[in-house]
């Protein structure tokens, strides 16, 4: 039986090397305002893609250390509303658990 390593991709919010699979992949796109984030959790739009695990920490991170626009590569301010919107959904379409979900499984309250 022959194995395939996974490829692996940092998270732009915490840092870490993580199998690509557990990140959320989003690119940025041009309008006339500048860039926005979107988020690609199919791994197909077009473009330089940033990778990030679909969590708010890492999120907050990201935007604290203006992580967006280096790992993209774009200039000036990065809208990231719509990437924001995603994350706040009940379930993400990455494939990974909502955070109530979660939370409820452990004990934690949401």
């Amino acid at each position: 039986m022959v194995r395939h390593a996974l490829p692996e991709r940092t998270c732009v919010g915490c840092r870490r090397r993580v199998p690509a699979n557990e990140l959320l992949r989003m690119v940025a796109v041009g309008n006339e305002a500048g860039h926005s984030l979107r988020p690609d959790p199919a791994r197909r739009l077009p473009g330089r893609g940033a990778n990030m695990h679909p969590d708010p920490a890492c999120f907050a991170l990201a935007v604290r250390r203006r992580a967006f626009g280096r790992a993209l590569r774009v200039t000036g301010v990065v809208d990231h509303g719509e990437l924001a919107e995603h994350l706040d959904a009940p379930t993400t379409t990455s494939g990974h658990p909502d955070r109530a979900r979660v939370a409820s499984k452990v004990g934690r309250p949401t």
